[in-house]
């Protein structure tokens, strides 16, 4: 019906909406709905009938569409349970996995495990919340702890600014983290993790530019079969500072999902990082990092947005490989809003060539902006959880969201923004009246304010006209309008311009 009325409308954009608006009227499907029901018995289609009756029955949605909605409903039905890592389709078992997990629950206890790693090179914007409610939602669901894990490999980008405003971004929203640990915390153990990869002959010294590694379908290093001793010896020159930026890296020997080969492991960067000063020269890649990060702090669920579903080879590889405890890497769709920018290296230039005040500039969508602006965090977390799938969202799906919470949440206050003058000439007390105003209209127990009522008040220009159009409904010649909560009706006598 919707398709019909907005013929010229993007079918995909209204399938969403009411998509949304379904989920948020009825709630997720029960149990109850996801049994299997008997169908009725039908008679024989002839055969040109069959496929158009395969895709409706009895006026429900087509077996492909519900089986789409129920998976987005239900995945997080299909996590598994903490020790259980190896049921995960696609997870790689090894000999030593079971003793890990085994080694693991006796850490964690069973309990459930996440982490928040952002950036520390900017603001969280709107597409952060999401990945906040769903690390830190899912743990508190479960039982469960999140840690927020500052993911600080980038010692040129970071600032002191960007470490207080994410945490205070998540408290903000509403979660508080079990532990504030940061990538830096491991870097001892992670160079010698990367040394053990060199003996293993699972990473070696390359001298291959950054522009000859670009792409997909870069050329083979060379060096990727060097000895195993020379790798290990221009490692610790990388590390002593006896290379340049962009003549070595350390590159583990695997190919990952999208084709991209032998991904970076260890850079040289000249810059001291904000926590370790200049004890270090060369600092780890997200691809080596984030996986053993994890491992270490025994994440038993490490949710992440879909562009990194291409890492995850990367992710089980490398556990695998130094034989260290492996989690589950799950990915869940990213948020976008039309008609804003929410990247962050995009908001970075905003902020630097001044198109934009700063990170708060109330016409971007980073979670300062927002408060800014006066959205309370609960409308936030509503609005991420109401975005089940990977989509680019309308702003007013959020602005929808906003308004739910503040007509619960904040007391209602009158203005006239464009006020025209009206004098009362038969105001029926000689004084000023005083009216009563419930603060919230929808329930009255909630209290009153007090508004004086006198001869003189001030209604919108445009709730005035002198002529009378066909459906205006407001005030006009010798057409009466009643004043809110006054009681009184007035009706134009003369126009004084």
């Amino acid at each position: 019906e919707a398709r019909s009325r907005l013929r010229w409308a993007d079918g995909k954009t209204v399938k969403n909406e009411v998509d949304l608006q379904v989920l948020h009227l009825l709630g997720p499907k029960t149990e109850a709905d996801l049994e299997k029901k008997p169908k009725a018995a039908k008679a024989r289609t002839a055969p040109a009938e069959k496929q158009k009756a395969a895709v409706v029955e009895n006026g429900e949605v087509g077996t492909e569409t519900r089986s789409l909605l129920e998976q987005l409903r239900g995945e997080a039905l299909k996590f598994h349970k903490p020790g259980e890592n190896y049921k995960t389709e696609g997870y790689v078992v090894t000999p030593n996995t079971m003793a890990l997990l085994k080694q693991h629950l006796a850490i964690t206890g069973g309990q459930v495990r996440t982490r928040f790693p952002p950036e520390p090179n900017g603001i969280l914007h709107i597409g952060h919340a999401k990945a906040i409610n769903f690390n830190f939602g899912y743990a508190k669901a479960n039982g469960g702890v999140c840690f927020l894990r500052y993911d600080d490999t980038n010692p040129e980008k970071e600032e002191e600014k960007y470490f207080t405003a994410i945490r205070e971004m998540v408290e903000w929203l509403g979660y508080q983290p079990y532990a504030v640990t940061h990538a830096s915390d491991y870097f001892d153990q992670l160079y010698t993790w990367a040394l053990e990869l060199i003996r293993r002959g699972q990473a070696y010294v390359c001298h291959q530019k950054v522009e000859e590694i670009k792409g997909h379908n870069p050329p083979p290093s060379p060096w990727r079969d060097r000895p195993t001793e020379e790798s290990l010896l221009l490692f610790e020159d990388m590390r002593k500072g006896k290379f340049g930026e962009g003549e070595a890296t350390l590159r583990m020997k695997l190919v990952m999902e999208d084709g991209k080969m032998d991904p970076v492991a260890y850079r040289v960067k000249f810059t001291p990082h904000h926590r370790t000063g200049d004890k270090w020269c060369i600092y780890p890649t997200y691809d080596y990092t984030h996986c053993l990060c994890d491992s270490i702090e025994h994440i038993t669920h490490s949710l992440c947005t879909k562009e990194f579903q291409a890492r995850r080879s990367s992710y089980f590889w490398l556990c695998n490989t130094l034989d260290v405890y492996c989690p589950v890497q799950w990915e869940y769709g990213r948020l976008n809003l039309l008609y804003t920018v929410v990247s962050k290296r995009k908001i970075i230039r905003l902020v630097e060539t001044g198109a934009v005040r700063d990170w708060d500039d109330p016409r971007l969508f980073t979670l300062t902006a927002l408060r800014r602006r006066g959205f309370p965090p609960e409308a936030i977390n509503n609005f991420c959880a109401r975005v089940v799938a990977q989509a680019t969202m309308e702003p007013h799906l959020l602005e929808a969201c906003a308004r739910e919470v503040l007509n619960e949440q904040a007391p209602r206050a009158m203005a006239v923004l464009e006020p025209l003058k009206v004098t009362i000439t038969n105001f029926p007390a000689p004084k000023a009246l005083e009216v009563l105003v419930p603060n919230f209209p929808a329930d009255e127990s909630r209290g009153f304010h007090k508004v004086p009522f006198q001869p003189t008040v001030y209604i919108e220009e445009t709730d005035f006209r002198e002529e009378v159009d066909k459906g205006y409904k407001r005030l006009a010649p010798g057409q009466p309008v009643g004043l809110r909560h006054a009681g009184y009706v007035i009706t134009v006598q003369n126009i004084i311009k």
